[in-house]
Formats: C-alpha cells, sequence, structure tokens
C-alpha cells in the first residue's frame, strides 16, 4: 500500500506516519499545495496513492479544498472516486457541517483526532486497503 499524510502538526503527522510504514511507503506533505503536487506526480506516473490522510485545517489550501482538487485531478486522468484513492480525512473537526462537506466533495472516510490506532486501523479495512 502507498500512502499520502498530510497535515500540518508534527505530532499527528508522525503518528499515522508510524501506524501506515509497516503497510507499505508512506509520502508526507505538510499542507494542501504540497499534496496536489505529490498526487498529480503519481497520477502522471500512473501510480496512485491507495490511500490519503488529509487534515482538514491545515494553512495555504485547507483539507476541503484539496479533496476537491484531488477529485478533479483524478478525473482528469479519468479516475472516478469510486476508483481513485481512498481520502480520509483525519481532523479535529466533528461538527455535522464539516463531515457532510467532506462526504459531498466524495472523501471516503472521516476520523476525528486524536486518532485511536485501533479505530484507524479498522477504518482501513472498511476502506478495503489493508
Amino acid at each position: 500500500m502507498k500512502s499520502l499524510v498530510v497535515e500540518d502538526d508534527f505530532t499527528s503527522r508522525l503518528l499515522l506516519q508510524e501506524i501506515l510504514k509497516e503497510f507499505g511507503t508512506v509520502h508526507v506533505a505538510v499542507n494542501g499545495l504540497e499534496a496536489l503536487k505529490a498526487v498529480k506526480k503519481e497520477l502522471n506516473w500512473g501510480e496512485p496513492y491507495d490511500l490519503i490522510c488529509l487534515d482538514v485545517m491545515m494553512p495555504e489550501l485547507d483539507g476541503q479544498e484539496t479533496l476537491k482538487k484531488i477529485r478533479d485531478l483524478e478525473k482528469e486522468k479519468g479516475i472516478f472516486s469510486t476508483q481513485g484513492s481512498k481520502i480520509l480525512m483525519t481532523t479535529a473537526l466533528d461538527d455535522s457541517k464539516s463531515i457532510k462537506n467532506a462526504f459531498y466533495n466524495l472523501c471516503d472516510g472521516y476520523l476525528v483526532k486524536p486518532i485511536d490506532k485501533e479505530k484507524f486501523q479498522g477504518e482501513l479495512l472498511k476502506l478495503k486497503v489493508l
């Protein structure tokens, strides 16, 4: 499994990296702009990410906008959301508006921080990336 962790908080980024590294390659981005560059590069190489963990509150480009732009990049390559990367929102926001917005923009899952390892791995199984 190839994963991208998009997280501006060092501790959260490190935690997700530690959990995911046992399942394969893990790349990191500290904001939405870096994430878009990474996703575009991997799509151009024909090797898209299996999983993208995406924080909502980030500088430069927030997670909701990044999510929309990732799905647009996939669509340009003829990849629709059900066939694209599984995108799991990992955020401190647990209000219904944020959750609805994320699913409207075609995320595949939504976990509220702090991230629990067992719950996280359960979500990965549900998304069929493990």
